[in-house]
């Protein structure tokens, strides 16, 4: 059976009234039968039917044995390091989200647990960045917004003859393209934000783990810290899910073409795209992921905030804002915006410049899009011409 057509039949029919749509369960509390005797539910924030079947149904999306949803991808996060302790360290990929290092390096180091950023692409560098202390392999792939792959499957059999926890968030894939337990980690995280919801209509999140036990350590976090995802926000979930191959289809696809249409720009430096050949992670990609996704990000030739502000300004379909993977095309300037917490040294030395550029490329039709950024790119262009000609009429004048 094709993922699409399972992944439609594995959200059940309401057994109570027959609705082909899942129950949005809009209740706190639930009535026992007698004491903690009830009907598999008795207070909604250790358990709700409408977010059950959402984790379910994400946990079958990755091929895991538990899933567990969250108010936001940050919370999710959250959840997975609170599986360690003082003394602990991560490493984790040095082109981290912004939100992952505010929370590794603002809130968890003052409680003695210490992240080591290291370039995951390279096995080699994560080998030998492990100690004794090393608990948990944070990885990102592709990462934000560079589009670095990391081979999930060298690093798992690196983790695991170290016994260490391997993390994957699996944001920008999705589970329509990559499934990073089947490849040996130990748990997947995702901002249901993105992809998964997919209407940029909901902040959500979620842990997919392996093992049984795993799970059972993350459910018992998730009702203890209370930061669970709603009913509400569940039944978005699930109706955005439905439909994720196709738009993720769609996605990759004016991916592709705009990425392709980017290399033959004047004022484009770079583009980070897996899925062209010469991208270095190509080939990774290829073999652990079913496409390479709706993210394309570049480099101006004028590496400069001013040049990123005046594009991303210039745009009319790609809308300026935070977050991804939703039907309508997007444009943020990581520098100012998703990266912002992280120290500019380092954020330059992980590949995240001045002027580099992220698109989230929605459903509208790609020639449409490609039209807007060729609008806007052309723009610097003319303005990059008019600056070298009052510096050539400036030259000749000091001649004269």
């Amino acid at each position: 059976m094709q993922a699409t057509t399972q992944l439609i039949h594995s959200i059940p029919v309401d057994p109570l009234t027959g609705a082909i749509a899942v129950p949005i369960y809009q209740t706190s509390t639930f009535v026992q039968e007698a004491p903690g005797v009830n009907k598999g539910f008795d207070y909604a924030r250790t358990g709700n039917p409408t977010r059950a079947i959402l984790e379910d149904l994400v946990a079958q999306l990755e091929g895991g044995s538990t899933g567990a949803a969250f108010a936001s991808g940050l919370a999710a996060i959250d959840a997975v390091v609170k599986l360690l302790q003082t003394g602990d360290e991560i490493i984790a990929v040095d082109d981290i989200y912004g939100g992952a290092f505010r929370l590794f390096e603002q809130v968890y180091r003052k409680f003695g647990i210490n992240t080591n950023y290291v370039d995951t692409t390279n096995p080699e560098a994560v080998f030998n960045a492990i100690t004794p202390k090393t608990k948990l392999i944070w990885i990102e792939t592709p990462t934000n917004p560079t589009l670095k792959i990391t081979d999930i499957r060298a690093i798992a059999k690196i983790a695991k003859a170290h016994h260490i926890l391997l993390a994957v968030d699996n944001t920008f894939a999705s589970p329509a393209l990559q499934q990073p337990l089947l490849l040996g980690a130990d748990i997947v995280v995702h901002s249901g934000t993105k992809y998964l919801g997919g209407h940029s209509d909901l902040i959500a999140g979620l842990v997919v783990t392996a093992d049984a036990e795993l799970g059972r350590q993350i459910k018992f976090l998730q009702n203890a810290t209370g930061s669970i995802l709603g009913p509400q926000d569940s039944f978005l979930l699930i109706r955005g899910i439905e439909t994720l191959h196709l738009r993720v289809r769609q996605h990759c696809a004016s991916a592709r073409a705009i990425a392709a249409f980017l290399e033959s720009h004047p004022a484009v430096n770079k583009v980070y795209y897996p899925g062209l050949i010469k991208h270095p992670g190509h080939n990774v990609a290829a073999g652990q992921s079913k496409g390479f996704g709706g993210i394309v990000s570049f480099s101006l030739k004028e590496d400069s905030i001013a040049a990123a502000t005046a594009f991303v300004g210039s745009t009319e379909l790609f809308k300026l804002a935070e977050s991804l993977g939703g039907i309508k095309s997007l444009v943020s300037h990581p520098a100012q915006m998703t990266h912002k917490t992280i120290p500019v040294e380092k954020r330059r030395a992980a590949g995240v410049t001045d002027g580099l550029v992220r698109l989230s490329v929605g459903l509208e039709d790609a020639e449409d899009l490609i039209a807007d950024l060729r609008q806007a790119l052309d723009r610097l262009v003319v303005k990059d011409d008019a600056s070298a000609s009052r510096a050539a009429e400036r030259k000749l004048e000091k001649v004269i």
